[in-house]
């Protein structure tokens, strides 16, 4: 059995440049989210209820080299019993081209809340977590991140 090369007609090597040509010039225009885009994604979350600042302890680089691998650690100051817990917890990024960057759930059996990972941001931004406590009150904390090359295309 032979396999043969595809050969491309001239005519579709202009279209497959033409539209590489087209997605160049749009990829920089992708819309980033921006301050407004993360507190609409916040307000479809938990519509206009206050925000306390505090118990939230967000452990962010305050300068990072590389966006591709920004560490970050969020811990949430909470007894973590049956009637008083963390229930869910979301971080956002106001600068990455989507706002929510990653949610964690707790149950009082996880006995701390905690968590670590690792983001990507493309630019330098805001990081805003956003705790949601057994009872329904919510808490904040707000972190600005410089990058010095970006993650997400930059």
């Amino acid at each position: 059995m032979l396999i043969q090369p595809s050969t491309l007609s001239r005519r579709d090597a202009m279209k497959a440049a033409a539209w590489a040509l087209a997605a160049a010039a749009i990829a920089p225009k992708l819309a980033f989210a921006d301050e407004k885009a993360v507190a609409a994604e916040i307000k479809k979350l938990y519509g206009d209820k206050p925000m306390a600042s505090g118990k939230i302890k967000l452990d962010v680089p305050e300068i990072a080299e590389n966006g591709l691998v920004v560490p970050i650690n969020v811990e949430i100051e909470s007894p973590m019993t049956e009637a008083d817990y963390v229930k869910t917890v979301h971080v956002f990024a106001e600068g990455n081209p989507l706002p929510g960057v990653v949610s964690y759930q707790f149950t009082p059996a996880c006995g701390k809340a905690s968590a670590a990972t690792r983001m990507r941001l493309a630019q330098t931004q805001d990081i805003i977590c956003v705790a949601e406590m057994s009872n329904g009150t919510l808490h904040t904390a707000k972190a600005n991140i410089k990058v010095t090359i970006g993650g997400c295309g930059g």
